[in-house]
């Protein structure tokens, strides 16, 4: 099989679980706090290591440094964000190689592969940015976080109550190039549709009320 044959294969059968999973700036920073005050006291123990509460939820939102690091969501129809992944870079010059990762996602669309999707993505661009260990903090009972890292091949170091997870990334190839690129087109290309249909249905609604009020206009006046 040649590499263009293997390339595109792999592409294929990556896109048939496509899920669009978008690169959030600031200006996405309310939907984040959203989402985050969304979840259950225990799934915010599980996402910050404490039962964080919404204050402690503004003061980390507010805190995200889009520049340096990324920050990724996955919107429904109503553009609003039902999971969000933090790829969170490192700043201290030694590892500078070193990169951490946190996920949470809607109690609703759990059993999705949400998670590990958003995991995936994380990595492939972390490969792509020079990054060769990935490092994944968690409580030991957050087992859906572990089992994900254990799947990609992360190593896992359990201590007490927490466990660390380090997952070694091979260097960039065309592959993950070309997968990022398509990745974050197809992404925006969704989340383009989905504002314009979200604009269409407010406007079809304006409309309608509108004739309703027209008619019950005509209605009172006998015409």
């Amino acid at each position: 099989m040649t590499q263009l044959a293997a390339l595109t294969k792999s592409l294929w059968r990556r896109w048939m679980l496509w899920i669009p999973i978008r690169i959030l700036s600031a200006k996405h920073r309310p939907k984040i706090a959203a989402h985050l005050k969304s979840l259950g006291t225990q799934d915010r123990y599980l996402r910050f290591g404490y039962p964080a509460t919404d204050e402690q939820i503004d003061g980390y939102v507010a805190k995200l440094d889009f520049v340096r690091d990324d920050i990724y969501g996955v919107f429904n129809r109503r553009l609003q964000i039902v999971s969000m992944a933090h790829l969170a870079f490192s700043v201290d010059p030694q590892w500078a190689t070193c990169a951490e990762f946190g996920v949470s996602v809607d109690l609703k669309m759990r059993g999705r592969g949400l998670g590990a999707r958003m995991f995936d993505r994380a990595m492939t661009h972390a490969r792509n940015e020079g990054v060769s260990l990935m490092f994944i903090h968690a409580l030991s009972e957050n087992t859906p976080m572990l089992k994900i890292a254990r799947k990609a091949g992360a190593r896992v170091e359990r201590d007490g109550s927490e466990s660390d997870a380090y997952l070694s990334l091979q260097p960039a190839n065309l592959d993950s190039q070309m997968h990022e690129f398509l990745e974050e087109g197809m992404a925006d290309l969704d989340f383009q549709i989905k504002t314009r249909a979200r604009q269409f249905l407010q406007l079809l609604r304006t409309m309608q009320e509108v004739r309703r009020g027209v008619r019950d206009a005509r209605h009172q006046s006998g015409v």
